[in-house]
């Protein structure tokens, strides 16, 4: 049995399947996806991803490339822009040698390594040893290694994907990673959105025997039908629900610590025609970060955590209809964006990150047709494991990540899902390395 039909849980029923296993998937939502769903959510014919949106991590999953997945993943002219007050932008381009790629080569090295085992990284010293000098440490103090004030925002600004404050331990390797896949694998998405992820590992699982069932939610693992293995694509705070007394206590109480990270505020547009970027080169990159300056990165990123409101929010805004006519009518587009808040936060940033759009792109808000705006709670309600809009699966602190594991007391109870190893994103790999480990384990 498999609860959740997120990428992870998928992943794990493929793996289960292609071992032989008979598998059953049970997803309490009435569509399969968890995180990569797409959906009308604005005006008919508009096609918005309903939580992640742009997959480098898809494009490098070893296990995805190995199931030669039938997925049309776009790949914009650019990965990533990051425009700037004075009129101009910087773009990272995959295979394009930039003022940041030096920074970035022994990150570069290492991407092969950063999705499959830890163990991995012990077989192979001197590539983890050269990226793990820079990854354990602060975004700030790295980005400090870089001369131009531009790149060290851009830079700063790929490491706010760890949802960290940019001074905290740690949140520099979120940097390296995305920057150097966004040279190696580029950042691109699916044709026609992220639910063709969900669906092309469906149609897989589905092609080697095994069985989905939506609508159906899992309040307690005595309700599941007999089984050898239960792998559930859950936070540990949902473990903890439906598992309850059958958790030895010590263990219980160290999940009911789990700690949960900021949450997010996000924001779905529907456009009479594509962003006036003040910038034009900013129109050739499918994701786009405004944040401006380096200190105005770094209060962004800190308030959260200090449970306040940015009054500049670092925004992430991705506009896949530039390159994907699938996703709007002819002539129209989609925008996608969102910011973090303090988790549980239900306070409308609408103003505040339209301000931030509007200040690179004038006459923004004269585009816009119909907007949807979900809160951290309205997040967590559709998708339970976005636990007070934390979309990691989990604050990514330096200690937690250490503690994240696929087993549990259970003999026959695994967790699968962004709280396991190798953490958050798109990439299958924490549900596929699940269900290996609980293989091994049982056979």
């Amino acid at each position: 049995m498999v609860v959740g039909a997120g990428p992870n849980g998928l992943a794990a029923a493929v793996t289960l399947a292609q071992a032989g296993r008979s598998v059953v998937v049970l997803e309490a939502r009435d569509t399969i996806g968890g995180g990569t769903r797409t959906a009308e959510l604005t005006l008919p014919g508009f096609r918005h991803d309903v939580c992640s949106a742009i997959h480098p991590l898809a494009a490098a999953s070893p296990f995805f490339r190995s199931l030669e997945l039938e997925l049309d993943l776009v790949q914009p002219p650019a990965a990533l822009a990051h425009p700037f007050d004075d009129g101009s932008a910087m773009l990272i381009r995959r295979g394009v040698e930039d003022e940041l790629t030096p920074l970035l080569r022994p990150a570069i090295a290492a991407t092969e390594l950063l999705l499959g085992r830890v163990s991995r990284l012990a077989r192979a010293p001197v590539k983890t040893a050269r990226f793990g000098v820079d990854a354990l440490r602060s975004a700030t103090a790295v980005a400090r290694k870089l001369e131009r004030c531009q790149s060290q925002a851009v830079f700063l600004g790929a490491a706010a994907h760890s949802v960290l404050p940019l001074e905290r331990k740690g949140s520099a390797a979120f940097g390296l990673a995305l920057l150097a896949l966004a040279h190696t694998h580029g950042w691109p998405f699916p044709r026609g959105g992220s639910q063709a992820i969900a669906d092309a590992l469906a149609a897989r699982l589905r092609a080697l025997g095994g069985e989905i069932e939506t609508g159906h939610e899992v309040t307690s693992l005595r309700d599941l039908p007999a089984s050898d293995l239960v792998l559930c694509d859950i936070t540990p705070r949902q473990l903890v629900g439906i598992a309850g007394d059958e958790l030895p206590p010590r263990y219980r109480r160290r999940l009911l610590q789990w700690h949960y990270g900021p949450g997010v505020f996000k924001l779905d547009y529907a456009l009479d025609g594509p962003i006036p970027w003040q910038a034009p080169e900013v129109a050739a990159a499918g994701t786009v970060h405004l944040g401006g300056s380096v200190a105005e990165l770094v209060e962004a990123e800190r308030a959260p955590w200090e449970g306040r409101h940015a009054g500049k929010p670092f925004v992430l805004l991705a506009q896949q209809s530039l390159f994907d006519d699938t996703r709007a009518p002819a002539g129209k587009h989609t925008a996608w964006a969102y910011c973090h808040v303090p988790n549980g936060s239900t306070v409308d940033m609408r103003d505040a990150i339209e301000a931030q759009i509007e200040r690179f792109a004038p006459g923004f808000r004269d585009r816009v047709l119909a907007c949807t705006a979900r809160d951290t709670a309205e997040l967590e309600r559709e998708n339970a494991n976005l636990v007070g809009g934390d979309i990691s699966g989990g604050a990514n602190l330096l200690p937690q990540l250490a503690r994240r594991r696929y087993r549990t007391p259970l003999r026959r109870l695994y967790l699968c899902s962004a709280s396991t190893p190798p953490g958050a994103g798109v990439h299958g790999m924490g549900g596929h390395l699940a269900a290996r480990a609980a293989l091994k384990r049982s056979s």
